[in-house]
């Protein structure tokens, strides 16, 4: 794509694609090669000594990968991104890129629990101290951030839906000269873009609504600073991580719907979460898009629409949740989120599975919580499947 990508609007943008490596394909070949020919010696020896740029091998970079990296950097109003096999495989390589023995990260308590999982197992046990606070207070917040090297969180939060002020955290991490970091991935660069608020990097896990379609495991890194880009292309061509061509294929198909998906499962999870919160099985409903909810000014201001997911919690616990979630026929039970399809997961058995009980009470996730990804299906047939599950309950 060109400079005037600037110019172009999302739903474009999504539409376009990349002229990366451009050879008058409307869909971009895919370059399985694992390695790239070089004429000469000498190609090899400039290329060597940084004199030249050019693909040598994919681990270090691939043209169908970049063309998809070149999209999504536009989408999110960076300057470079970087794609990997998984939005862990993301995560880690940040940490390992910017982080080390005696480095202190300042991490929101509410995260994905394979976020905190890695956090806690191999961060704490290699010399980084985690610190976990609450961002929802930013006294609380900028009185951790003194000495941290790097500050990670999450807005919406997994999976009750909880509102961060982005660009409030990342004012407080500029002033204290830290390095911050957010996961993306609920509401995708159509809903939010965090860079513009001053965020430093911006994480996907790309299985999820980048991809939108369930066929495929990704992940992304966007910044819009290339002295850090520099570190983090440095840190996935030695730990390897980097997405594979077909996979990065199947991504840029997904991203041209993204636009289109994004309304879609917005209105389609803002009429749910509103007949939901009138339903008597149901003890309360997390989801940023109804005026009760705590974090729905702020999400008002900072996000264009409240995406789609919705947390429940179901009265009578576990037991009453189980049988309410093997009730449904449409909405399938799958550990995912933000594919075209419904999908329904229990916190306890799945994100927040290694959590303690006291841990989980933190973040809001009780044993009756019940996350829904909300697809693109028709509203009313989602309803009715809720209704005749919610009965059986």
């Amino acid at each position: 794509m060109t400079d005037d990508n600037n110019k172009l609007r999302d739903e474009t943008l999504c539409a376009r694609g990349s002229d990366a490596h451009d050879l008058g394909a409307v869909a971009p070949p895919i370059y399985l090669s694992s390695t790239f020919r070089f004429e000469s010696t000498a190609q090899v020896a400039d290329y060597a000594g940084g004199k030249r740029e050019r693909y040598q091998y994919t681990r270090y970079g691939n043209p169908t990968v970049e063309a998809v990296e070149v999209q999504l950097a536009a989408l999110e109003h960076g300057t470079r991104a970087f794609l990997f096999a998984s939005g862990m495989a993301a995560t880690s390589t940040w940490c390992h890129a910017f982080l080390g023995p005696g480095d202190k990260l300042v991490a929101a308590r509410q995260l994905y629990g394979g976020t905190t999982h890695f956090f806690e197992h191999f961060l704490r046990p290699a010399g980084i101290t985690v610190d976990r606070v609450d961002f929802s207070d930013l006294a609380i917040l900028e009185r951790a951030l003194p000495g941290a090297k790097g500050c990670w969180f999450e807005t919406p939060t997994n999976p009750t839906m909880r509102i961060v002020d982005g660009p409030a955290v990342a004012a407080l991490c500029r002033r204290h000269h830290v390095l911050s970091a957010i996961d993306n991935t609920f509401a995708t660069p159509i809903i939010q873009k965090p860079l513009d608020w001053g965020v430093d990097w911006v994480m996907h896990s790309a299985t999820k609504y980048l991809g939108g379609h369930a066929d495929l495991t990704g992940g992304v890194l966007v910044t819009g600073s290339d002295g850090d880009a520099a570190r983090v292309g440095e840190t996935r061509r030695s730990l390897g991580g980097i997405l594979d061509p077909h996979a990065a294929f199947l991504m840029h198909r997904g991203i041209k719907t993204l636009a289109l998906r994004m309304e879609r499962h917005n209105n389609n999870a803002l009429a749910l979460a509103r007949w939901l919160a009138g339903q008597p099985q149901v003890s309360r409903v997390h989801y940023p898009g109804l005026a009760d909810h705590p974090g729905h000014a702020i999400a008002a201001r900072q996000m264009k629409g409240f995406g789609g997911v919705v947390a429940v919690d179901i009265r009578g616990g576990y037991e009453a949740a189980a049988r309410f979630v093997d009730h449904l026929r449409v909405i399938i039970n799958a550990a995912s989120l933000g594919g075209v399809e419904s999908l329904v997961s229990l916190p306890v058995l799945t994100s927040h599975v290694h959590a303690t009980e006291a841990e989980r009470r933190e973040v809001a996730v009780t044993d009756g919580t019940v996350r829904i990804s909300v697809g693109i299906e028709s509203v009313d047939d989602l309803k009715a499947d809720l209704a005749a599950a919610l009965a059986a309950v």
